[in-house]
């Protein structure tokens, strides 16, 4: 059955998902593309009213007298600039005459099974059996352009993902200043918006506020997707909540600059649009060229906030993420960066790998400070050379005895960056993003190495080639720390240089694809000071992302929680660290730390060397641990059962497999609770016509001794279960397991 249908007779098209439907309609002898409805499925196209093309003031054929009350609350598919919708638009330009007016007009169409990669671009993928897609090509005669819409619908979740290309059919030049990927138009509905904010050490915090009249939005003007706003914009039914309600989610599938925005109009409708950021973007287009916008995935629940969730992790596990590892668990590993920062050598790391070893960890990785001549964060980066006064027979012999202890080994590095005090720049100083005339701005000492240019995409990519090959390294934590300033390329004409932004991501994914191409089975983990660049098009080359420098498992569950309210659990990098906590000096139980890095990738950011024995005694337990339930976690469905973000004083989220046949249910009390009984949790996404054997986790316990029960799904779900907590203490936390009789 096709997902994808034209209605000839109505001019219509009709997208649907399992669960949702999409609809645009051509209007008027213009071909206006107008945007009709999207939420649940519907089973025909029936709802020509949606467009209110026979309510006042009209399409324009028909009054032409009132053309720019039509423009201005005319629901457009693809907004254009300057001619009547004052709304917010989502295409402009500027062509020679200095006009940036902009129109759409349809002229064609295609449907066709499968999906077309993005030239240059991350994007989702799709065989001719998972998915179909839409291409609606309409023209802007007076700029000479050609604007093809893009839609492809995936048959096994709900989630449209959209994009646009524009063409140069015209005999001038024409400077594009904005392209946005994105614009669906609600009608006169209330709702709420769900953005994610932060900052360094604490991102993607949820903030949900009612949407009032006016532009509500994010964005980012730092040259990645940063810290402080994300790429994602949530619009909430009213009565929207975890489990019910009417939820849309939109994801840019970018790294760069971007704007994620709502729009209530003086109508009460609500305009969401998604795109690159315009400010500083000035795209040049010569003729019979072409400019490829970024994806954006637009996803519709009507289960709620948890509906929304489920989508966006089924979709970004089987169409996002191409690295093998995407199914497989990743090593456990132990990064030496809180337990040495700059100061270790050969022996020191060799210490921590004995004694890791002995313990069951997988895999060693070598943080900042192995290069140049690195003994701080002042100096070297760009000179990607081993420094033999710390690693005397440089990686190699250093990898080698790692692998004789049975231990996988990985490397740290900072590709992008390039510190002044360095080779590097005394050699190459216009490989550096500045400004002629202006002193450029540090950050962490450094600056940023230009990527829009060749040669120097080549260097980097040279120096990353020749460290990977030097030894038996199969993991890579790529960092950025810094973000970009003084947006200035000695590469670019004048002219060109409103092109840099995002020209210099382009170098980023032009580096990371042939990276993963040329070293298919490296583990590549994206960082950038944290979790400044974690999104999906980071994902599209990693299969996992530090989620941030903020280790404290008290603050992790906020952090977690935001971040997989999009992004499965497999994609987020967390570990156990140290105590009192480098960030915020907290102490928490050893086994909470655990317990909260489980719901990610796993591993240990610490020295082995010095923890207390009673916390090295627990490492072999939580190993097995983490070997006993990480394929729930990496592939279960995802629910979100309590929240201390909302609640401030207990946490707990659950795994369920695609099948229920078992689960995984997560307990923190953060805060002990005087002379209070112990509250009923509820569970979520089982069968209730099955019996479970519910399991009280003892990580320490031999087979057979751990404390269970057997309980039907329906009282497990409807009438809970009491979490069996010791509340003499503040920060502790029980896992739960639960396997179904009937499987």
């Amino acid at each position: 059955m096709n997902k994808i249908i034209f209605d000839e007779n109505n001019r219509i098209f009709k997208l649907d998902t399992p669960g949702s439907s999409y609809m645009i309609k051509i209007a008027d002898e213009e071909g206006f593309l107008l945007h009709m409805y999207y939420g649940k499925r519907l089973n025909s196209t029936i709802t020509d009213d949606l467009c209110r093309l026979e309510q006042s003031p009209f399409i324009p054929s028909k009054n032409e007298r009132e053309r720019a009350s039509f423009m201005d609350c005319a629901p457009f598919e693809y907004p254009c600039h300057g001619l009547g919708d004052y709304r917010d638009d989502a295409f402009s330009v500027l062509n020679k005459a200095g006009h940036t007016a902009t129109s759409f007009s349809y002229r064609s169409h295609k449907i066709y099974s499968g999906k077309h990669a993005l030239k240059g671009l991350p994007a989702t993928f799709g065989t001719e059996d998972e998915c179909e897609t839409l291409e609606i090509t309409g023209a802007d005669e007076a700029n000479g352009l050609e604007i093809t819409l893009f839609y492809s619908v995936f048959y096994d979740t709900d989630a449209i993902v959209k994009s646009v290309r524009i063409e140069n059919t015209g005999n001038a030049d024409i400077k594009l200043t904005k392209v946005l990927s994105s614009c669906v138009d609600f009608y006169g509905d209330e709702y709420d918006t769900v953005f994610l904010h932060g900052s360094w050490a604490r991102e993607r915090i949820i903030d949900r506020k009612p949407l009032g009249y006016g532009k509500h939005y994010v964005s980012s003007l730092r040259g990645e997707s940063s810290h402080q706003e994300h790429p994602f914009i949530g619009l909430l039914a009213k009565n929207a909540d975890e489990d019910n309600g009417e939820v849309y989610g939109f994801n840019f599938v970018y790294s760069g600059n971007f704007i994620a925005q709502a729009e209530k109009s003086q109508f009460d409708s609500v305009r969401v649009l998604m795109g690159i950021n315009p400010v500083d973007f000035c795209w040049n287009l010569k003729p019979g060229e072409e400019f490829y916008a970024p994806e954006v995935i637009c996803v519709y629940s009507d289960k709620g906030i948890g509906g929304m969730t489920r989508s966006f992790h089924d979709l970004y596990r089987r169409h996002l993420i191409r690295s093998k590892y995407k199914d497989r668990k990743r090593p456990i590993l132990i990064n030496n960066w809180e337990a040495t920062y700059f100061n270790f050598d050969t022996e020191k790391l060799i210490s921590i790998a004995k004694r890791a070893s002995a313990l069951g960890i997988e895999m060693l990785v070598m943080d900042d400070g192995w290069f140049g001549h690195r003994n701080d964060d002042s100096s070297s980066l760009g000179d990607w050379y081993v420094n033999e006064e710390k690693l005397p027979g440089g990686l190699k012999y250093l990898v080698d005895e790692v692998n004789k202890l049975g231990l996988k080994f990985g490397i740290w590095m900072e590709p992008e960056m390039i510190s002044p005090d360095s080779d590097l720049y005394r050699a190459h100083p216009d490989w550096a993003i500045q400004i002629p005339g202006r002193t450029p701005v540090r950050s962490r000492a450094q600056l940023v190495l230009d990527l829009s240019r060749d040669e120097v995409v080549e260097y980097v990519y040279g120096r990353i080639s020749a460290v990977l090959k030097s030894a038996n390294i199969e993991y890579l934590k790529w960092d950025m720390n810094r973000q970009l300033t003084d947006i200035g390329s000695f590469g670019l004409a004048p002219e060109a240089q409103g092109e840099l932004f995002h020209r210099y991501v382009l170098g980023v994914y032009a580096l990371q694809d042939r990276l993963t191409k040329d070293f298919p089975d490296l583990l590549l983990e994206n960082c950038s000071g944290g979790g400044a660049r974690f999104d999906p098009g980071m994902l599209y080359y990693s299969p996992q992302i530090w989620t941030s420098d903020d280790q404290d498992p008290v603050e992790r569950m906020k952090i977690q929680q935001g971040t997989a309210l999009i992004y499965p659990l497999s994609t987020m990098g967390a570990h156990v660290c140290d105590c009192p906590n480098h960030t915020t000096g907290r102490t928490t139980p050893f086994e909470t730390r655990g317990y909260v890095a489980l719901a990610g990738t796993f591993g240990y950011e610490l020295d082995v060397t010095r923890i207390p024995e009673t916390d090295q005694a627990l490492i072999p337990y939580q190993i097995k641990m983490y070997h006993r339930f990480n394929d729930l976690v990496r592939t279960g469905d995802y629910y979100r059962i309590a929240s201390f973000l909302e609640n401030h004083e207990w946490d707990a989220w659950e795994v369920v497999s695609p099948d229920k046949s078992e689960a995984l249910l997560t307990v923190i009390n953060v805060s002990a609770r005087v002379n209070m009984k112990a509250r009923p949790i509820k569970l979520k996404g089982l069968d209730p016509e099955k019996m479970y054997t519910v399991t009280f986790v003892d990580i320490k316990a031999e087979p057979g001794k751990e404390q269970t029960l057997t309980l039907p799904g329906d009282a497990l779900m409807y009438a809970g279960i009491n979490p069996r907590i010791d509340n003499a203490g503040d920060f502790r936390g029980r896992l739960i397991y639960l396997r179904s009789e009937n499987v």
